[in-house]
């Protein structure tokens, strides 16, 4: 009987100890599916689209005018019928609404779709003492400490009460102070600014 019992006793605990490593695996399994999703998903009434930006405009049951086109550097997009849209500085749903008037001189209640496949204009530079430096192209809205967080943490060298937001407005350059101590302790949180297309975060 003891026999028995101690036999019984190792199936349990092997079978536990497949579970407990099955569960994780699909955890982080779904964890991932949702990573990729988030990374992929665009909120077509708040993203504004920039240059580099990958497009699927689709117009209902004209083929000729659905296709994926690239932001050109100078912010606009080229189709047919209509040639060359400012696609930069809108949101999907207002080139949306611009395309919609504009395919109207050719087509009879035009049906148009704006999809942000491929977001590439929205880059930040990070320099300075973090794990991953370098141009980091985002999907989303990213505060300084998130940022931080992307590009891998601090070193063992870093200064995170004098880190530097360099941002271009207007043609001028402007210098944002940072203490990423103070945002952590809760003071400050002002500062822990959500960086703009084209900032520069120094980490000193």
């Amino acid at each position: 009987m003891k026999r028995l019992l101690s036999i019984g006793s190792i199936g349990t605990l092997i079978l536990l100890t497949i579970a407990s490593m099955a569960y994780p695996q699909a955890d982080r399994e779904i964890l991932s599916k949702k990573e990729v999703q988030a990374e992929v998903a665009v909120d077509g009434d708040q993203y504004v689209i920039g240059p580099e930006d990958i497009l699927y405009i689709h117009v209902w049951k004209e083929d000729a005018l659905t296709r994926t086109i690239p932001v050109r550097t100078d912010g606009k997009i080229s189709l047919p019928l209509i040639q060359e849209v400012k696609a930069a500085g809108l949101t999907p749903l207002q080139l949306k609404e611009v395309l919609m008037r504009k395919f109207k001189d050719f087509i009879e209640n035009p049906i148009v779709s704006v999809t942000v496949v491929e977001v590439n204009s929205y880059k930040v530079y990070v320099i300075g003492q973090v794990k991953n430096p370098g141009v980091h192209r985002l999907r989303s809205e990213t505060t300084v400490t998130q940022m931080i967080v992307v590009a891998g943490g601090f070193t063992d060298w870093a200064n995170p009460k004098k880190i530097l937001v360099v941002r271009k407005e207007d043609g001028r350059e402007k210098r944002i102070k940072v203490n990423y101590k103070r945002i952590m302790e809760g003071k400050d949180l002002d500062s822990n600014i959500v960086l703009k297309a084209g900032d520069t975060v120094v980490i000193p």
